[in-house]
């Protein structure tokens, strides 16, 4: 008989307020009658399952923690909680909420004007328009000043030229927030993916992600009204600041991924008899899964004080790159050892060790790559920057 909860030894869920609990339960039960279901066979075909937008939309989860404009308004505290049991059923979940609320609705909400959030933001959270973000480019990767896309202006239009790389809802999107550079210094445009000389093209042969849309975006003299330009950021702290949103967001994801890894994990170990004896019931495999306890444990105490600090007003950058890096690692050296403990089992999408630790080779580098999130956090040490 357990006397903890195996997957919550701190009991963390007594941290968290009633509205806070009550989000992670409604979004645990989608996630297992509905994702759960069908989503390794996504993962198998390679592709995302539309069909579950609409309840994600009806959840409220599309841009939650924004205010006004058909958004649910919650704490950040929750808005983590959602993204822990959306990636507890698989990353490109969260990764499609992540993008539409954090990336895509969070811009038009700081930086745009009043018709744009109207226009945009309330057919976002419906889950009626979907959006991708166009930062990333071939060339770039984790250096976001090396842009080559850039808009000149044309009488009261713009003029866009470039390409985007890595984009998750890419051929999925009616618009795209697309950053890029003008005489005036970086800027962010509002592009409707249905505008002449814009094209999206899925990216095929992902062993990650696989039920995830990946996309190459492409601007070939895209005319985009100044109307579409969002009007109150200039500089990379402008999209600097919509992924300081997500990775926010990437902290608490892999610890639903994780859970679910060592869940199957225990239960697996507890059925499997070798030797004449349950695998559980080996000292080996017993520090493994203490091993994975402690990590999970660290990595939910870490993001549930960001959460706090969060709401609280005072989150800072260096603070989100510790846990992403934290989190994430810990999460995909679980998902290795929570395969190798399945042994021949692992290898197959009849459990979920493996697509959890495939999806997390692209976590581990998207938003920041590891290595990035050890050079802020060593910068914050030390004041100098070794970028």
């Amino acid at each position: 008989m357990h006397s903890l909860d195996p997957l919550d030894l701190y009991s963390i869920a007594d941290e968290l307020t009633d509205e806070e609990r009550m989000i992670r339960e409604s979004v645990a039960r989608f996630v297992d009658q509905k994702a759960l279901p069908i989503i390794a066979e996504c993962f198998d075909e390679g592709r995302f399952p539309t069909e579950l937008i609409p309840e994600i939309a009806d959840l409220g989860l599309l841009g939650s923690s924004l205010e006004g404009y058909g958004c649910a308004g919650l704490n950040g505290v929750s808005y983590g909680l959602i993204c822990q049991e959306l990636e507890r059923g698989d990353s490109g979940l969260r990764s499609f909420v992540s993008v539409q609320s954090s990336l895509c609705m969070y811009p038009i909400h700081a930086f745009g004007s009043e018709e744009q959030k109207e226009t945009w933001l309330p057919k976002m959270a419906a889950g009626e328009v979907i959006g991708c973000f166009g930062l990333t480019e071939p060339h770039g990767g984790s250096d976001p000043a090396n842009m080559k896309t850039h808009a000149r202006r044309d009488g009261e239009d713009w003029i866009l030229n470039g390409a985007k790389m890595w984009i998750t809802n890419g051929t999925l999107a009616q618009i795209a927030i697309v950053w890029a550079r003008t005489e005036d210094g970086i800027q962010g445009f509002i592009v409707e993916t249905d505008s002449r000389g814009f094209e999206a093209r899925d990216i095929k042969a992902k062993m990650s992600l696989r039920a995830s849309v990946t996309s190459e975006l492409y601007f070939d003299n895209v005319r985009v009204p100044e109307s579409n330009r969002l009007p109150k950021v200039k500089g990379l702290k402008g999209p600097l600041s919509c992924l300081n949103q997500a990775r926010y967001g990437i902290t608490w994801g892999p610890i639903g991924a994780a859970q679910a890894c060592l869940d199957e994990t225990l239960r697996y170990t507890a059925d499997r008899e070798l030797f004449k004896r349950p695998l559980a019931a080996n000292q080996a495999v017993q520090l493994r899964l203490a091993d994975m306890a402690r990590r999970i444990t660290a990595a939910q105490l870490i993001s549930l004080r960001l959460g706090r600090l969060k709401d609280a007003g005072r989150m800072h950058p260096t603070q989100v790159s510790l846990a992403k890096w934290n989190n994430v690692r810990m999460a995909l050296d679980i998902a290795r050892e929570c395969r190798d403990l399945l042994g021949g089992s692992g290898i197959t999408l009849e459990y979920v060790p493996i697509r959890h630790m495939l999806n997390l080779e692209s976590v581990i580098t998207y938003e920041g790559t590891e290595t990035i999130h050890q050079l802020v956090v060593g910068r914050e040490l030390t004041g100098l920057n070794a970028f």
